[in-house]
């Protein structure tokens, strides 16, 4: 692809990433309004946009991909670090903030419910679908037409069901939390 093209694909993504950079822009001006490690994650998103218009900057102005290349490895790793750094900065902010509430309330934070997976029905559901496509193509090459549809169709019911059974718990145990 030639470099104006490029140059102007990414400055028209660049642009219209307005809806990043400006908010981020706002947390970084508002000083110790906003807290540390969302001055920070602010920061990184900044100077990820920022690699993206230099990017943008550079490619018509050279004939070599060196140059556009290693500014947005720099930035890129720039921006990871900013990353990182917002990311253990906000662990201790949670940590502290941890801390005064315990000393708050003379006791230990509540115990968080049981553990449960988010995505387990769609985990399910997917591998269920994936061991039956296998079949199904499974069964077609050894030429036994009679048996491809039976079980795929088996494997499918047999992985919502688990799915559903799973949705079913995961709600019954929800409500009896409450």
């Amino acid at each position: 692809m030639a470099h104006p093209v490029l140059a102007l694909g990414l400055a028209l993504v660049t642009a219209s990433g307005w809806v990043w950079y400006l908010p981020a822009l706002a947390d970084v001006r508002a000083g110790a309004d906003r807290p540390g490690s969302r001055r920070a994650r602010a920061a990184a998103c900044l100077t990820g946009w920022a690699t993206a218009a230099a990017v943008a900057a550079l490619l018509p102005l050279t004939a070599s991909w060196w140059p556009p290349c290693a500014a947005a490895g720099a930035g890129a790793v720039l921006t990871a670090g900013l990353w990182a750094h917002a990311a253990v900065r906000r662990r201790r902010e949670s940590r502290e903030t941890v801390r005064q509430w315990a000393a708050l309330t003379q006791g230990p934070p509540p115990a968080p419910g049981p553990y449960r997976p988010r995505y387990l029905f769609a985990a399910l559901l997917g591998t269920g679908l994936a061991a039956s496509t296998a079949s199904a193509v499974l069964l077609a090459g050894t030429g036994r037409n009679w048996t491809a549809y039976p079980v795929p169709a088996a494997l499918t019911a047999l992985f919502l069901t688990l799915a559903a059974g799973w949705a079913r718990a995961a709600r019954r145990g929800a409500t009896t939390r409450r």
